[in-house]
């Protein structure tokens, strides 16, 4: 129900207009990456499952241009984000099965878990 600055602000930078912008009543984000590290976020769940116990907690999220896959975490008031994993693939959702495991699945046609190994 925030109002996320779409249309003014991409991710916690001007975009409409470039500089200057009102941020005025915006809720900004808790973490942002620059163009340098992808280019269109996945968004994905917060980790509960029992197959990677040093995921649990960690809201993990991908970007579909680069293929990258990061982990995103609170510490009180601080963000705490990790790369993952690079997989090359384009990334277009996150799901959840019932044992609370993790998956994505890519423009190749395939459905990925998440693993230790």
């Amino acid at each position: 129900g925030g109002n996320y600055g779409w249309r003014t602000m991409e991710g916690a930078s001007c975009f409409d207009p470039p500089s200057g912008c009102d941020e005025a009543g915006l809720r900004l984000p808790v973490w942002s990456y620059d163009r340098g590290e992808g280019r269109s976020v996945t968004g994905g769940y917060v980790y509960r499952g029992p197959g990677v116990p040093s995921l649990v907690g960690w809201y993990v999220y991908g970007d579909f241009v680069s293929g990258r896959v990061w982990g995103l975490r609170m510490q009180g008031a601080q963000a705490e984000n990790v790369a993952l994993v690079q997989t090359g693939l384009g990334i277009s959702s996150f799901g959840v099965d019932e044992n609370r495991e993790l998956y994505f699945c890519a423009f190749d046609g395939k459905i990925y878990k998440f693993s230790t190994k």
